[in-house]
């Protein structure tokens, strides 16, 4: 016969975090927990807490996450719109090439800062590196 042996511990349970509200003050660049401070100081610099409920960030382990996700995400967007752009329109190489490199520079420029703001809240709701 088997048993298990569940420990008694007298910690209060762990607040649940919500992973989509998380997510969503992630994306807007605000704190996971209050969704009121920012989340970043600098183009991709990570404050050390939040300003309004002082939620440390120092636990925060993005690392290459958010450019492997930006690199994924605007890959795939800029080949359906090459592909798209070159079978309805044709245009000039030259043209086709600056038109999408413009677009896949400001694409990748602005959703990099919005994927670590992302992966920060992820890891803030799963309670990762301790958070």
């Amino acid at each position: 016969m088997m048993t298990t042996d569940i420990p008694a511990t007298d910690e209060p349970q762990a607040e649940v975090r919500d992973l989509k509200p998380a997510i969503v003050n992630g994306l807007r660049l605000r704190c996971p927990k209050c969704g009121e401070g920012k989340l970043l100081h600098s183009y991709v610099k990570v404050n050390d807490h939040c300003s309004a409920c002082q939620q440390p960030f120092h636990y925060q382990r993005a690392d290459d996450g958010p450019a492997y996700l930006t690199i994924l995400i605007v890959g795939h967007l800029m080949g359906f719109a090459l592909h798209i752009a070159w079978v309805n329109w044709r245009p000039e190489p030259w043209v086709l090439a600056t038109t999408m490199s413009v677009v896949a520079v400001v694409g990748a420029l602005a959703l990099l800062p919005r994927m670590k703001g992302l992966m920060i809240a992820y890891q803030w709701a799963k309670r990762m590196h301790g958070f």
